[in-house]
């Protein structure tokens, strides 16, 4: 049985516009041009079938799941294996700022090489932790959800992680972007961006 998923990064938030890592604080919110690009999300939605929405539980995803759904009309779950990574010491710290304290270290963090898959920073999770949780959910929607066709509302590391682990180089994911994917016969692909 084929499973459809459509994995989308909230609006643009208010942490997004000041330059500042988000990880899981919900202190961020979605700015007026996030809201648009939540409804913009549900209008590229509408035509794909889609039977629920699963949300990460921070309100960033929960919003823009909530405008998305006014075009789709579907069930909204929260799913808490699509949160946001844990970026652990570096939340809320504007990108200059990390780059001035972490420098290399930083961007052997945001790199696609797989070396650094087992470096976080204090507090945080690994990317490699980041993959393991968010494909055991994917996983657990593919096997034993009765949804065919299901929306995710998550975040930009968390995305990228999805991307990785399927051998697509991608480090950034624009707000509001679509990642569809799909999974059949145990063997997930990347089908199409929206």
């Amino acid at each position: 049985m084929k499973k459809d998923f459509y994995i989308f990064r909230h609006g643009q938030s208010s942490y997004n516009l000041a330059g500042r890592t988000q990880g899981r604080t919900n202190d961020s919110v979605l700015t007026e041009l996030g809201r648009e690009q939540a409804r913009e999300v549900g209008e590229k939605l509408k035509p794909r079938g889609i039977e629920v929405i699963i949300t990460s539980p921070l309100e960033r995803a929960k919003e823009t799941a909530k405008l998305a759904n006014l075009a789709l009309n579907v069930p909204v779950l929260t799913d808490e294996r699509f949160i946001e990574v844990n970026v652990g010491e570096i939340e809320g710290m504007h990108y200059t700022e990390i780059q001035e304290k972490y420098g290399e270290k930083y961007q052997q963090w945001r790199s696609l090489d797989c070396r650094y898959e087992d470096m976080c920073f204090e507090g945080g999770e690994t990317k490699k932790q980041v993959r393991q949780r968010v494909f055991g959910g994917l996983e657990y929607y593919a096997k034993n959800s009765a949804y065919d066709v299901l929306a995710i509302s998550s975040h930009g590391i968390m995305l990228s992680q999805v991307l990785i682990a399927m051998k697509v180089g991608v480090v950034d994911v624009k707000n509001g972007a679509i990642l569809h994917i799909s999974y059949e016969d145990d063997v997930w692909k990347v089908v199409e961006w929206l």
